[in-house]
């Protein structure tokens, strides 16, 4: 899975455990006996802002958060997947009988219900149509969810970057301060509501049935919607990883167009930030990482090569 597909906003801190493959087996291991469930022979998926196992003694996803602080997070993610099931809104769904979220070695460990055996997204329309279908949702109080603010995570983001020379980090943090100032101006022009949080092709998957379903619900917030248009669009616009006919499609599905918003490069600028800055806390462990970071903060100085990006 494309990494800047699931998480571009970063700022994750390693626990008492380091989250490394090896080191999580035990974590793994406790979780699944404490919920009931056979560990042997999960499969790794992916080691990022979370570390994700396949079982393969029955059909569920295990997710162990790499933030230790996650706990009240996935506690909402999954008060927010149940009462999606009980709207009937396809998306990630939680075993039943299972007591979670689980705290294990100091890590936040949650249960899911494995969407296939094989990985498959579903097209960036079918996305379109499940974020109008959620935005049209009201959401109850009993949900608890926050208030979205997309500084808060990216400052102590900021604050946290290891690896990274000064300069780079001081030119970063002066973008930081502009576009807080620039945020704070706009004027939005959807409905302020629920959103998903980190809405893009990454986190719709193809059902072993068909159908698209939602995933990764650990976002989900009170503010404004574009925000939940602002990836497929930038993903279309700014980087190419979209053709035209799939961002028409997006637009036809959802109803509105967030390029024609005068908005829309302020958002894509912040949101674009958040994806660098969580780069730029991988650069110590990855050649590929430090790489990449390193074409996309030139890339920001100089505002043009954005279609070398490369998901990441």
């Amino acid at each position: 899975m494309v990494e800047d597909m699931i998480s571009g906003s970063g700022g994750d801190q390693d626990g008492g455990t380091e989250f490394t493959a090896e080191s999580l087996g035990a974590v793994l291991r406790d979780a699944c006996r404490t919920a009931g469930l056979d560990p042997d022979g999960a499969e790794l998926l992916r080691l990022g802002s979370n570390a994700v196992y396949r079982l393969s003694a029955s059909p569920v996803i295990v997710r162990v958060a790499r933030d230790p602080d996650a706990l009240e997070e996935m506690e909402r993610a999954v008060r927010v997947a149940r009462w999606l099931e009980a709207e009937d809104l396809p998306a990630t769904r939680v075993p039943a009988g299972v007591t979670q979220p689980l705290v294990i070695g100091g890590r936040v460990v949650t249960f899911w219900e494995s969407v296939q055996e094989h990985e498959e997204y579903a097209t960036v329309g079918e996305l379109a149509d499940l974020l109008r279908r959620l935005h049209w949702l009201e959401e109850p109080e009993s949900l608890r969810l926050p208030y979205f603010d997309p500084f808060a995570k990216l400052w102590a983001s900021l604050g946290q970057m290891d690896g990274v020379t000064e300069e780079d980090r001081t030119f970063l943090e002066e973008r930081a301060g502009k576009l807080n100032k620039d945020y704070d101006r706009l004027d939005f022009v959807l409905p302020f509501g629920m959103i998903h949080g980190d809405a893009n092709i990454g986190n719709v998957l193809r059902h072993r049935d068909g159908h698209a379903v939602l995933i990764d619900l650990d976002g989900f917030a009170l503010a404004p919607r574009e925000w939940d248009l602002i990836l497929t669009a930038m993903f279309y616009e700014r980087y190419g990883w979209h053709p035209r006919a799939q961002y028409e499609e997006f637009v036809h599905q959802y109803g509105f167009d967030l390029l024609n918003w005068p908005g829309y490069e302020v958002l894509a600028d912040l949101r674009e930030l958040m994806m660098v800055v969580w780069l730029g806390h991988q650069v110590g462990t990855s050649e590929k990482s430090a790489t990449e970071f390193k074409r996309r903060v030139r890339s920001l100085r100089t505002g043009i090569g954005r279609k070398d990006w490369a998901p990441f």
